[in-house]
């Protein structure tokens, strides 16, 4: 299944001030894989995300998002196989309502009137958004744009799925219903977060950047367990990995 296939080779990329924000990344990621992009502030993980949607263009290096090589004339095929979700909601969400809004990109496909109310209701219900249908978005909490932001997505179809930071601002609740559905979208999955317990709960592989690198790749829990990486990397264990510090407390 290529179209579900992530790859990138030697990519390279520079700011227009002259900041290096990506130096020879490469990584492949095959169909059904959920990973997740760590490191620190500033690492390159957003700048990385953005060539995978087309919002950035290789500089230098390729980038293939399924069944494409990711140049200027195959972005609207890519952009039909990737569904990309911001790290700010506000910068998805720009219609009238909440139905219009995730009703845009089946509309743009010239889908029938009868399969894009069928997307939009179907995404809604999977984000457990359907009764806010009728509300304008800026009527909405930061947990029920974030909904939207995902149903608005989710109603394209698409065989990868990348995330910013999906978990910030989150309630708890909020918070475990977005990994319960992340849990359960079947297609290639990319998360960029600083949330290393839900990276747990939902990423099989992670993967952690560190100045426009990658300095490690491997299964999520020993990556997660691995100290001096992480110390090298200025990450933290997650806290359901860290212990309890009442039974088990520093001792000087």
């Amino acid at each position: 299944m290529s179209h579900h296939i992530v790859e990138v080779k030697d990519l390279h990329y520079t700011y227009p001030d002259g900041t290096a924000a990506l130096g020879g990344v490469g990584f492949r990621i095959t169909h059904g894989e959920s990973v997740a992009l760590i490191g620190a502030n500033g690492a390159g993980k957003s700048t990385l995300l953005l060539h995978l949607n087309g919002c950035l263009i290789p500089e230098a290096g390729t980038v293939r998002m399924g069944d494409f090589p990711l140049t200027k004339k195959t972005l609207p095929h890519v952009r039909q196989t990737v569904g990309m979700v911001f790290q700010d909601p506000d910068d998805q969400l720009f219609m009238p309502t909440v139905y219009d809004d995730v009703a845009f990109g089946p509309l743009n496909l010239g889908l029938p009137p009868d399969e894009i109310e069928d997307r939009v209701m179907e995404a809604l219900a999977t984000v457990g958004a359907a009764h806010l249908r009728n509300r304008p978005p800026y009527r909405l909490s930061g947990g029920e744009k974030r909904a939207v932001a995902i149903a608005s997505v989710l109603s394209m179809g698409p065989s990868i799925l990348i995330m910013d930071e999906p978990s910030s601002n989150l309630d708890p609740k909020a918070r475990r219903q977005l990994i319960h559905l992340l849990k359960s979208f079947e297609h290639t999955m990319i998360i960029a977060t600083h949330d290393l317990d839900m990276v747990l709960d939902v990423c099989g592989r992670t993967m952690i950047l560190k100045g426009g690198h990658i300095a490690a790749d491997g299964p999520t829990e020993e990556i997660l367990q691995n100290e001096p990486l992480l110390h090298a990397c200025s990450l933290e264990k997650p806290l359901r990995l860290q212990g309890c510090p009442v039974c088990n407390p520093v001792r000087a």
